[in-house]
């Protein structure tokens, strides 16, 4: 399927590594041009690297943290206008809320809430003006069925699924469409180091606690960045243009409910 965007330019935030990196090949795939940031020189470079031997798409490499000023202004310096823009980043760590400070919550709401919502301010004017615009979120599962040792990031990523479903309705006349995708237990470095912290608090193996997730998932497995980053696509895509403000979940079956 032709998703119609080659020759297309994407900015894709934290996209070196995991689901990041798979929406990136995924678009590269369909011709789209990229620029890609994240906080890591060499895995970008890397994965940069990888995209131009696998595809024709261009790659321009940003080095610098999406949760800061300067990492959004240097991203956004390189890529003023892009057509799609997939606003991700790293989760606060997990724990137990009675340790959190007020600057523990402020850190998380700037990366995971207020820093994919500047973006967002910054780039769909330019999109509604052309008519296509696609905006994805990489949010999580935890924003559906909560995680109790994540509360930062339960709390933050919900405040961006509330802010998205108003501003999505204003914005899909034009032809420019936000939505977010929820991922639950994905293959990772992020869940690796879940799995150890769960693990010790248990007092077993990391090892033996992946076995037993797998398990206990409908899939019986993780998911793969590809099968993500291949859902970000057509969301991207051109005839993705009637589904906005939509919480797509990814989790292998996990979530028990209807809706």
């Amino acid at each position: 399927m032709d998703l119609g965007i080659r020759g297309r330019t994407a900015l894709l935030c934290a996209a070196s590594k995991g689901l990041g990196k798979g929406c990136a090949v995924a678009l590269a795939r369909e011709g789209v041009n990229l620029v890609i940031t994240a906080r890591g020189k060499d895995a970008l470079e890397a994965t940069a690297a990888e995209i131009r031997s696998l595809f024709k798409s261009k790659v321009e490499i940003i080095v610098g943290d999406i949760t800061t000023p300067e990492g959004r202004e240097a991203a956004l310096k390189a890529c003023p206008a892009p057509d799609i823009l997939v606003n991700n980043a790293g989760g606060p760590p997990p724990g137990d809320f009675r340790d959190w400070d007020r600057d523990a919550w402020i850190r998380a709401l700037d990366a995971n809430m207020i820093a994919p919502i500047l973006m967002i301010r910054a780039v769909v004017d330019g999109m509604i003006a052309r008519k296509f615009g696609r905006i994805v979120n990489i949010t999580s599962g935890a924003v559906k069925s909560p995680i109790p040792e994540l509360g930062l990031s339960n709390g933050a990523r919900t405040g961006l699924t509330g802010f998205i479903a108003g501003l999505s309705r204003t914005t899909v006349q034009h032809n420019t469409t936000i939505n977010n995708l929820l991922p639950g237990p994905f293959d990772t470095e992020r869940l690796r180091a879940n799995m150890e912290f769960n693990a010790k608090k248990l007092g077993t193996s990391a090892a033996e606690l992946t076995r037993a997730r797998m398990e206990a998932n409908p899939a019986r497995r993780f998911g793969t960045i590809e099968e993500f980053g291949a859902a970000c696509a057509f969301l991207c895509g051109a005839q993705a243009g009637y589904i906005t403000g939509q919480n797509l979940l990814l989790d292998g079956g996990s979530y028990p409910g209807t809706f």
